[in-house]
């Protein structure tokens, strides 16, 4: 086998790497950020990194092809009170609509395609 030519690896470290700060529907969402490997991909979209400060609360959203995270810290809560942890591997089936929010701040890596704001 070749080596890997240049380009062909990406690779960030989410402890040195910098984060982007996350928007929807270009409305920045404050204590939000993302880290992703993908610049072809819209952001958050595909494979990455998604950070919540302390007290950040995400919009409500439905995914048409479900929605699949790992929590890597923290703690996450979804509006209908479940309470994720770290170490959580979660599938939400498409068509589930809910919102988040973190008490304590929270580290995730996820796997999307799309996402469809509630307002």
């Amino acid at each position: 086998m070749e080596p890997l030519r240049e380009g062909q690896r990406i690779v960030k470290n989410i402890h040195a790497a910098e984060f982007s700060s996350y928007q929807a529907n270009d409305d920045p969402r404050p204590g939000q950020s993302v880290l992703q490997l993908d610049d072809s991909a819209p952001l958050a979209r595909s494979f990455f990194v998604f950070r919540m400060e302390p007290g950040a609360v995400s919009v409500a959203h439905v995914h048409d092809r479900g929605e699949h995270f790992f929590i890597i810290e923290g703690d996450l809560h979804d509006h209908d009170g479940y309470e994720y942890k770290a170490g959580d591997l979660v599938y939400l089936r498409p068509g589930t609509v809910h919102n988040s929010t973190t008490k304590n701040g929270c580290t995730l890596v996820a796997y999307l395609e799309s996402a469809q704001l509630i307002e």
